[in-house]
């Protein structure tokens, strides 16, 4: 089929992946004699969003506040304690063995770390190809040629095949990890702080070959981050995290120029401006204390113990995730009040 203007509008526009409700919960055991559940770590405690096709939805927050769980849980990566993961409108906490597999060609990740998700036994040749044998695609000579041709998608030279990782650079071995999910030629990519291990001199560089990577296949990513200047240049739209919860969720623009959420508006307070002058000018917004514990979350609002502007009623009354304008949501009563 001819992709045309209105093919490719309507495209962006069909919900790929659905989340209601996602929890993941890790037990916490204790017990000198007889271990037992005596809480629960609440690393994820009720999501709901939607991905579209075609689209970067880029998850973001302060470390510990769920967003890695959330990826491996929508890839069953971490089973979920509840909710449901719907991927083309199949619901995939009902799948297992097979059907599940099947459903996993077209979902990969791309791990943060690629010195750790890499291994160091094998060929590049065979880590990129591995997928393609056990997906039953290709053998053989046709499983090298595909291999070579996904080495020079993402910039490398196909003659590596027979390199092991430690022979490259990490921004090279971030390169070959992006080629081992792209070998099976997926629809989705849950893409876990892709490039936060890497030197900054090299982050622009895969930032902008996973942009070119999703113009050309059609893929629609997750796009895990807590480095806002990054997310701003690759997302579609920004979904902010806190505790386990999303707090603010809109449109790239209107998230940067027009953030709701008190730790929303704190978390771009601290991303620097290269004008002095403006950098001088702008008002900073400091949070004092720590983020809770998810095993024991604060009644209310959950952001209401370090927010300058809680009033009473956040501290008792949970806030409800609401559009306040069309395609930008927020959960915060002070914001619902105009007391914001």
């Amino acid at each position: 089929m001819v992709t045309t203007i209105s093919n490719l509008a309507e495209a962006q526009t069909e919900t790929l992946l659905k989340i209601e409700n996602l929890q993941v919960h890790f037990p916490v055991t204790g017990g000198l004699f007889r271990r037992r559940q005596v809480g629960a770590v609440r690393a994820v405690d009720g999501l709901n969003f939607e991905i579209r096709r075609g689209e970067t939805l880029s998850l973001v927050g302060e470390s510990g506040c769920g967003k890695s769980t959330t990826g491996r849980a929508i890839l069953h990566l971490e089973k979920p304690t509840g909710g449901r993961v719907y991927f083309e409108g199949v619901d995939l906490t009902n799948l297992e063995g097979e059907e599940l597999r099947k459903k996993r060609r077209k979902m990969q990740m791309i791990f943060q770390d690629p010195y750790a998700s890499l291994n160091p036994r094998m060929t590049v040749g065979k880590i990129v190809g591995e997928s393609l044998e056990v997906h039953g695609l290709g053998r053989g000579i046709s499983a090298k040629n595909r291999v070579r041709e996904l080495l020079d998608l993402v910039g490398l030279n196909p003659k590596f095949v027979n390199r092991y990782p430690h022979e490259f650079s990490g921004g090279q071995r971030q390169r070959i990890a992006i080629a081992r999910a792209l070998a099976v030629n997926p629809d989705f990519l849950v893409c876990d702080e892709p490039i936060a291990s890497l030197d900054v001199s090299i982050q622009a560089q895969v930032v902008n070959l996973m942009r070119s990577l999703q113009k050309r296949l059609n893929l629609t990513y997750l796009f895990i981050a807590h480095d806002l200047s990054v997310v701003r240049h690759i997302s579609t739209r920004v979904a902010v995290m806190y505790l386990g919860q999303i707090v603010e969720l809109g449109d790239r623009n209107s998230i940067y120029e027009n953030p709701l959420h008190p730790y929303t508006k704190a978390l771009l307070s601290a991303v620097p401006i290269p004008d002095p002058e403006i950098e001088a000018k702008r008002e900073r917004i400091f949070l004092t204390g720590d983020v809770p514990s998810p095993v024991f979350p604060p009644s209310g609002c959950r952001f209401h113990t370090r927010c300058p502007f809680a009033e009473e009623r956040c501290k008792i009354e949970e806030p409800q995730f609401r559009e306040i304008t069309p395609g930008h949501g927020v959960s915060c009563h002070l914001v619902e009040s105009n007391r914001l």
